[in-house]
């Protein structure tokens, strides 16, 4: 980790190139040192609470201008002061910007976040990241850019004199598919072996859209359907619980039917399918971690 700074440190981080368009690409590549992530220690009398790690999500930053999206490993807390230590939401930004200073990073704004902005995000996202839009719409966000040759870092710290202050911390990284193709004989071994099959697919965020890159194991279950003329097939959505419990509901028959409409494109007799979502009733994993909730978020093929 990036060593603590005494909690008087008050040099400010130096600012971000300024434009009328806040640019990523304008802030210098910095290759000083980092450590492991979240790469912060808080200052001497603060801890963290309710911390949370997610390795891979997309959420949104104020820069000032507009929400950037970035997609990657996330670390969200609240800050907790000791007892007998005056909070200082000052102390804080102070100990970030000397930190964020050091290792080569700008500042890319102190501003109070708009609500015009957060009502950008759409309801099912920002349930679904409650935790990481922690009082966003209530606050001030200081935000910090450190840019490096293979990735970035964003630190942004939310305080306002009525809610605990909070921070996050995401390292962009590119997504990497841990789903396999699994090919019509395999698809077909599992579904009599067991009764049900999970079909990786794979949706845009909160949408029933099915990404290009799902259309290879699409094709294979066609091809599995149209090597067994007699095999009749119930699709089934599932979400993790994260979110409205009746939005998940809606979300995953909405994809379980998408399911259904892409394999009748494909050829398929649509009184052979059926489609059906569960939304978070079905969980095959804890909910309490994000590769559980990954887990659960599925769409199974199961005999009718």
């Amino acid at each position: 980790m990036v060593s603590e700074v005494a909690p008087d440190a008050a040099t400010p981080a130096a600012s971000a190139p300024t434009s009328q368009a806040f640019d990523v690409s304008a802030v210098p590549v910095s290759d000083q040192p980092l450590g492991s992530f979240p790469f912060i220690q808080l200052p001497a009398g603060y801890s963290a609470t309710g911390a949370q790690t997610m390795e891979y999500e997309r959420v949104p930053v104020w820069t000032g201008d507009r929400m950037e999206w970035v997609e990657g490993k996330v670390y969200m807390s609240s800050f907790e002061n000791e007892e007998g230590k005056p909070f200082s939401a000052l102390e804080l930004s102070r100990n970030l910007e000397q930190l964020v200073t050091s290792v080569g990073g700008v500042k890319v704004t102190e501003s109070e976040v708009p609500a015009a902005a957060v009502e950008q995000i759409p309801q099912a996202t920002r349930d679904r990241l409650e935790g990481a839009l922690l009082w966003l719409e209530f606050s001030t966000a200081n935000t910090y850019l450190i840019r490096r040759a293979d990735r970035d870092v964003w630190i942004q710290l939310r305080h306002s004199p009525q809610f605990p202050a909070s921070w996050m911390v995401v390292e962009t990284r590119p997504f990497t598919a841990t789903a396999k193709l699994l090919p019509a004989a395999e698809l077909k071994q599992q579904l009599d072996s067991t009764g049900t099959v999970r079909l990786h697919v794979n949706f845009a965020t909160d949408k029933a859209e099915i990404l290009a890159e799902s259309q290879p194991q699409l094709a294979e279950a066609a091809r599995m359907l149209r090597d067994d003329p007699a095999l009749r097939i119930a699709v089934g959505g599932h979400t993790d619980n994260s979110g409205d419990l009746s939005h998940n509901l809606r979300l995953s028959d909405a994809r379980a039917k998408a399911v259904v409409a892409a394999l009748v494109a494909e050829g398929i007799d649509a009184g052979r399918l059926s489609a059906k979502g569960f939304g978070a009733t079905q969980p095959v994993a804890d909910n309490g971690s994000e590769d559980g909730r990954a887990k659960n978020r599925r769409v199974e093929l199961s005999k009718r």
